[in-house]
């Protein structure tokens, strides 16, 4: 086995610490060789081993009636009922889209629909939260297109509908932007498969395109942070080929449905190396590899490149014996190259071959089981105890010039220059558009529908992480119940900054808490999930931004609800909130405190998960007995931007009266959580508030719908037309 003498520097370099590689030369009783030490410095990455976030994780409730199968697998599995289940899971692609925006999101894309279809199931839905710096910052612009654009540069070919997300810009972003994709797709209870190294002598094939030297150390990058120097490291990213992933997708579809596949990873995070060590760890097993066997689109390609390579379109299977070549022959009908390159063995060691020559040889257990796992120090940062440095509560200026330049602001104005940019209708099984509470895919057969939604608000986890975890499970919950659907799981993508400074584990430590207690109220195991950290540059992290993705059943799609107002003469209700219920109402959090003075604010509105829980459940059964025009919560903006959203879905203005003994910024604006607006038949009014008070939820009639002006009380009226327009035309003029 060729041996080189490492250096401390090699060994920075490779992103491990003097103590790590300490450990190294212990488990393996002789220094490593440059390969070995490749393969250690990713296997050991935070972005593979969660060493700093395993320890936490470990709170989250990951079964439950639904589940097929949790976290530690390429994603989630939860049953769906008539022998279907639904396959899920969300990434993160952040440091790749800030050194390379359009390749970064792409790919982003390419791996959370491998992750999926790896397990068996064809994805019917991607979505995406996108967190941007600034507007007026000066890469801002360049982020948000180059990323737009990779994600429909992506999807669209491909032929998966992206049928929702988030977009959301704050300042703590102007240097580290975050692109996390979700997918969903569908599947069989009895089709499937896992990642699994099983059954010594069994073939090790190769299939997809061919390795290259793109995106050598992507998860070792991934797993650091950035300076000056970050988009020097562009060779890092990846580069993908959509349509090779559409060939690639149907040739594995059609190798499941045969009977000699024994197991199947995609190549994400550290290519060939994670593939086959994580398939050999599950199983118990060892892996040997001949690299000399694998595809090759560059020359002169060493054992380092190959293992490291994150080239994209890869899968590794491994195939009953003495079935290998019916195998390959699928891949090579759909014009992808397919071959043997290794075997799986029972000694539990990772075993590489190139030409003949031992260039690798490490215990399977050395690079998952012993892992570093860190218990990080943490402590609370000191700027919970600051106070509001501006008084708040004096109006600026009128109301009317104040609500228009509020609802045109670039968190509230229409993404449709976003979405318009995604195929959402491919495959004709939409059934929700982007732009409501939460999308909707038809399940083809049957009435049923999936429900999906991507939610946070970094803003309240900056003021208190624990709760602002809270809020970001209550929200999506609530975005589900909107459209009459019951929540089910939760996937999720937890971006925070450097780990090893005590006020980010705190950070982390606190929201990981907050949203195990919050999935426990709501009964939404966390079955899948990503950890990115180092989500800072030049010592400036990001807001603490744990992404949740929630998936949520309804067994009649013809009985959904919109955010929409749909007919004219209806009344409108607040539910939730009337004017008599004590309030907890404030605008520390809230978008108006940031957009116009700048503030956070240090105290968040009180969230009773019990009382949130309490006003879905009366919400969705509202929905199922056909009492409800449209649904929409209240989050960002407020009342009044609730109501506006509502009106400009249909063209269907309102008409509002309602007071409360609070200032009208926080009456109007406040975002305090477990409320929905909603629009009722006139005929059916009697039995919502039967409803309402059989269950002791408060509500208050809030006004009725009209046909072309927005009023609310003496203070806003508005015509409904030209501030649709404003709203819709106000984020494609921000990036001219």
């Amino acid at each position: 086995m060729p041996n080189t003498e490492i250096s401390k520097d090699s060994v920075k370099a490779h992103g491990l610490t003097p103590d790590e590689y300490q450990k190294i030369l212990k488990l393996l009783g002789r220094t490593p060789n440059l390969t070995e030490l490749g393969v250690f410095s990713v296997m050991w990455s935070e972005h593979c081993s969660y060493k700093s976030s395993r320890v936490h994780l470990r709170k989250f409730p990951t079964s439950g009636p639904h589940v097929v199968q949790g976290p530690g697998e390429n994603a989630g599995v939860v049953d769906i009922g008539d022998g279907k289940v639904v396959v899920f899971k969300m990434e993160s692609h952040n440091h790749p889209s800030f050194i390379e925006p359009y390749q970064g999101a792409a790919t982003g894309v390419g791996g959370i629909l491998r992750d999926v279809f790896t397990m068996g199931a064809r994805p019917i839905a991607l979505l995406n939260s996108l967190r941007f710096g600034s507007p007026t910052h000066a890469k801002t612009k360049h982020l948000v297109e180059g990323v737009v654009s990779g994600i429909g540069g992506y999807g669209n070919p491909f032929g998966c509908p992206t049928v929702g997300g988030e977009v959301f810009f704050d300042a703590s972003y102007n240097l580290n932007p975050l692109v996390n994709a979700f997918c969903l797709g569908i599947s069989d209870r009895d089709k499937i498969f896992l990642g699994r190294a099983e059954g010594k002598g069994n073939p090790v094939i190769y299939a997809g395109s061919k390795t290259g030297r793109d995106g050598i150390h992507g998860a070792t990058m991934a797993s650091q942070e950035f300076d000056d120097t970050a988009e020097s490291k562009k060779p890092t990213v990846q580069v993908g080929d959509p349509f090779c992933e559409k060939l690639l997708l149907e040739a594995c579809l059609e190798l499941m449905q045969k009977d000699y596949l024994v197991g199947i990873q995609d190549m994400g995070a550290a290519g060939l190396t994670s593939s086959s060590v994580e398939m050999a760890s599950r199983a118990g097993n060892g892996i040997e590899l001949d690299l000399s066997q694998v595809p090759a689109r560059e020359e002169n390609m060493t054992p380092y490149d190959f293992l490291l390579s994150e080239s994209q379109e890869r899968m590794l299977l491994v195939v009953k014996k003495g079935f290998e070549k019916e195998a390959i022959q699928i891949f090579h009908k759909w014009e992808l190259d397919a071959c043997v390159i290794g075997v799986v063995t029972e000694d539990g060691k990772f075993r590489v071959k190139f030409h003949g020559e031992e260039v690798c040889d490490i215990p399977v257990k050395a690079l998952t089981d012993e892992a570093p796992v860190y218990e990080r120090p943490y402590n609370s940062p000191e700027h919970l105890d600051d106070s509001l440095k501006k008084p708040v509560g004096g109006r600026l200026g009128g109301w009317h010039e104040l609500l228009i330049k509020f609802v045109s602001s670039p968190n509230l104005c229409s993404r449709k220059w976003v979405y318009r940019q995604y195929d959402h209708q491919v495959r004709t099984n939409t059934v929700m558009l982007p732009g409501g509470d939460a999308a909707m895919v038809r399940i083809e057969g049957t009435k049923k529908g999936i429900a999906i939604t991507t939610d946070c608000n970094a803003r309240l986890c900056q003021i208190n992480p624990r709760m602002g975890a809270q809020y970001a499970i209550a929200e999506a919950a609530r975005n589900i119940s909107a459209v009459g659907a019951t929540p089910l799981a939760v996937t999720d993508c937890l971006n925070f900054g450097n780990p090893e400074k005590p006020e980010i584990m705190w950070q982390f430590k606190e929201a990981v808490e907050g949203l195990a207690e919050a999935c426990q109220v709501f009964e939404t195991p966390v079955v899948s999930g990503n950890v990115s950290l180092y989500n800072e540059t030049n010592s400036q992290a990001v807001f603490p931004t744990p992404t949740i993705g929630m998936v949520g059943l309804i067994s009649n799609i013809e009985k959904r609800v919109g955010i929409g107002f749909q007919n004219l003469s209806d009344e409108i209700y607040l539910i939730g909130e009337s004017k008599d219920t004590p309030h907890d109402l404030s605008l520390d959090g809230s978008e108006y405190l940031n957009f116009f003075y700048g503030e956070l604010g240090t105290c968040l509105p009180k969230l009773d998960l019990a009382f949130e829980k309490k006003v879905q459940t009366v919400v969705r059964e509202a929905i199922e007995k056909g009492l409800l025009a449209s649904c929409h919560d209240i989050s960002d903006g407020g009342l009044l931007v609730a109501l506006l959203e509502s009106a400009f879905q249909n063209d269907v203005g309102f008409e509002v009266s309602y007071e409360k003994d609070i200032p009208k910024e926080v009456l109007y604006f406040g975002e305090s959580p477990s409320r929905y607006v909603v629009s009722v038949d006139p005929k059916k009014v009697s039995d919502l508030e039967n409803l309402l008070k059989h269950v002791k939820v408060p509500y208050q009639k809030i006004g009725c719908t009209h046909p072309a002006k927005i009023q609310v009380n003496s203070d806003i009226q508005l015509p409904l037309k030209e501030t649709k327009m404003m709203w819709e035309n106000a984020f494609e003029a921000g990036f001219k």
